[in-house]
């Protein structure tokens, strides 16, 4: 069925499909550039550049608990 949403890994998403998938579950458009700054300033990424949402999340927890 060529009608089929391709299945995303949410622990490997590119970073297009990152922000795609942030902009449409939360309250706020989320930008590749956004994700590249969090990169840029620690946040984790896989090997090949994937990031993994639930490790992305929790970054993003962490760093709020640290007053970042």
């Amino acid at each position: 069925m060529s009608d089929e949403m391709p299945r995303l890994n949410p622990a490997a998403l590119t970073l297009e499909q990152a922000a795609q998938v942030l902009s449409t579950a939360g309250r706020t458009n989320v930008s590749v550039e956004m994700l590249q700054a969090d990169i840029a300033a620690g946040a984790p990424t896989n090997a090949d550049g994937t990031l993994n949402l639930v490790f992305y999340a929790a970054w993003l927890v962490k760093g709020r608990s640290n007053g970042d």
